[in-house]
């Protein structure tokens, strides 16, 4: 099947057809280059993909098609169709064991082990929870159809708890609408190093590529970054670490990690953004887990509120954390 021509493509309205169509407005007082504006802006992409989207006519600013060397001024209204990716041939249902917390004819909700991947990527293209998904779910390849039926956020690779899948067209529309609009709330407990000042807080920082290790990112300037607000509280002091509780007002990639780094609180066992390799466990990633998620049904409308179990190696660090304080102190309740 051909991709649609950028005329078909500007006809239909959101959620009308396969692919994403997202409506910008240039804030700035100063021109910029479309191309690097909208890198900045869609840091899941890369370079490369915008360029190709640019190329292709999937961008228009004020109503025409742009140019990578397009000036952007001060109100402009940029609009960026994004194809959906290819299907992949090697993209197989397998048989796995899923932890499935809810499930209904419209979407399903798993509590995800630490070291499952949510989709395929190059060079880990099976063994997925979208492979896993394929097989228990005989319909989900014509949601969405391509490289991610039916995802609606993810999670890290090593980071657990919590996710939805759409197994219908409406709901993935729906649901991706309540993620974006923030009617979704996503609520995370982390195990950090330290201890922060204060019993909460709120981080605000611009997260995008790390300007030296792309396979990094960083709170970078606001213009190079996209906008992201991560709201923290303090669950239990454990000598030299924290219990820590997290909401999500934004979703960006790694958004909970980079935020804790950057407060110099990185998360215990996080291979990316921690330079401790002595931990008091041996942990298979991050002592992350998105622990609770709440959305309103996309059919029924009735709110609803998942909660997935500490896994149990992050109850055995805990356990060996406060034996080292000498307290017998009682797990804190959650919810």
């Amino acid at each position: 099947m051909r991709p649609p021509l950028p005329e078909e493509v500007f006809t239909q309205a959101f959620g009308e057809g396969e692919g994403e169509l997202v409506s910008l407005t240039y804030p700035k007082p100063l021109p910029m280059r479309l191309d690097r504006w909208l890198v900045s802006q869609r840091s899941e992409q890369s370079r490369a993909r915008i360029q190709k989207f640019i190329d292709a006519g999937f961008v228009r600013v004020n109503g025409k098609t742009g140019k990578a060397k397009t000036p952007l001024r001060q109100g402009d209204e940029v609009q960026l169709w994004m194809p959906p990716p290819e299907p992949l041939p090697y993209l197989k249902p397998e048989p796995m064991d899923l932890d499935v917390l809810f499930e209904d004819e419209h979407l399903i909700v798993i509590n995800k082990p630490a070291g499952l991947t949510v989709h395929p990527a190059p060079g880990n293209k099976d063994g997925t929870l979208v492979n896993g998904l394929l097989h228990h779910c005989p319909d989900l390849p014509g949601i969405s159809g391509k490289l991610r039926p039916g995802i609606v956020h993810r999670l890290d690779k090593d980071t657990t708890g919590c996710i939805v899948i759409a197994k219908s067209q409406e709901a993935l529309v729906k649901l991706q609408v309540q993620i974006q609009k923030r009617i979704a709330s996503r609520e995370y407990l982390a195990v950090v190093h330290g201890v922060p000042q204060g019993d909460s807080g709120t981080i605000v920082g611009a997260i995008g590529r790390h300007p030296a290790d792309r396979k990094k990112y960083a709170v970078v300037s606001g213009e190079s970054g996209r906008y992201a607000c991560t709201h923290w509280s303090l669950q239990e002091r454990l000598g030299d670490y924290s219990l820590l509780r997290f909401k999500l007002d934004t979703g960006r990639t790694h958004q909970i990690r980079v935020h804790c780094a950057h407060m110099n609180h990185p998360v215990v066992g996080d291979p990316t953004y921690s330079r401790c390799r002595k931990l008091p466990i041996e942990l298979p990633g991050q002592a992350l887990h998105a622990f609770q998620l709440g959305l309103d049904h996309p059919i029924t409308r009735e709110r609803m509120l998942f909660e997935a179990p500490l896994p149990a190696v992050m109850q055995k660090l805990l356990a060996v954390l406060r034996r080292r304080v000498g307290g017998d102190t009682p797990p804190p309740a959650f919810g």
